[in-house]
């Protein structure tokens, strides 16, 4: 089995990625970067993120799993001391592979029909830089609503404890096939009307925005963020690819959501 590790790359990450590094080629594992078949992750969600969008085109193929070394994550759930124990499950494969569904950004440029295509974990987030966002919103091909406000943000279930959650949109199980459309600070008035809700969109569904005066943007695709120029359209929908996380003992998502925003002990 090939092996790659990514550290959030301060020094207490890095000693433990040094000491997995020679615990798993001491097992016999070998050491690649290129094409892993399991990819560690030490330091936080952010630096799985970062392992999640640097591996992305090898989705197929390659398994995640993330040791924490700050506070207790969604997809770094293992502790330090715990890294021994998980270094002789990886060595045993001892553990199961699990999908979560990701989502797929497709946007579309007004010059030469231009499109780049993106995935994300997390989530993606709309704003205009220096005004209100005004978008038309279509859901299959209908129009649904004209928003107006700070912006919008579409989100994986996995990704729905993150900033989805912080806007006050729902926490969705990550075995459901869907994607959550929630709103950043709508304008809501007598003239000015939006559902004020968070949408959550089956996989069969798309949502695509359509910018109605400027056409420039602030778009991110989880941590990376993009200026958008000329931008026609936004199109949204669960993507084919799935992401891989490696299972090595059952650690309910209910439990995993106490843990992080509820028990004080973690």
């Amino acid at each position: 089995m090939k092996f790659a590790i990514q550290s959030r790359n301060d020094e207490h990450s890095n000693e433990l990625m040094a000491r997995a590094r020679t615990y798993l080629t001491d097992f016999g594992l070998v050491w690649d970067e290129e094409s892993p078949d399991i990819v560690i992750s030490i330091g936080g969600d952010g630096t799985l993120l970062h392992a999640f969008h640097r591996y992305r085109e090898q989705l197929s193929t390659v398994a995640f799993v993330g040791i924490h070394t700050g506070h207790l994550g969604f997809y770094a759930d293992w502790k330090p001391a715990e890294i021994e124990k998980l270094v002789i499950s990886i060595s045993k494969k001892d553990f199961e592979v699990i999908e979560y569904p990701l989502l797929e950004a497709t946007i579309n440029f007004k010059k030469n029909d231009e499109q780049n295509i993106y995935l994300a974990l997390n989530e993606s987030t709309i704003k205009s830089p220096d005004v209100t966002l005004v978008m038309d919103v279509e859901l299959n091909n209908s129009h649904f609503e004209r928003f107006r406000g700070d912006g919008l943000c579409m989100s994986t279930p996995s990704g729905s404890t993150a900033y989805n959650k912080a806007l006050g949109g729902a926490v969705i199980h990550p075995s459901f096939e869907a994607i959550q459309l929630t709103e950043m600070a709508s304008i809501n008035n007598r003239v000015f009307r939006t559902v004020g809700a968070s949408l959550v969109l089956p996989a069969h569904h798309k949502c695509v925005l359509k910018p109605v005066k400027a056409a420039d943007f602030m778009v991110t695709i989880d941590h990376i963020q993009l200026s958008l120029k000329d931008v026609k359209s936004i199109q949204y929908r669960v993507a084919n690819e799935k992401v891989r996380f490696a299972r090595f003992r059952p650690f309910p998502f209910w439990k995993r959501v106490h843990d992080s925003f509820i028990d004080n002990d973690v």
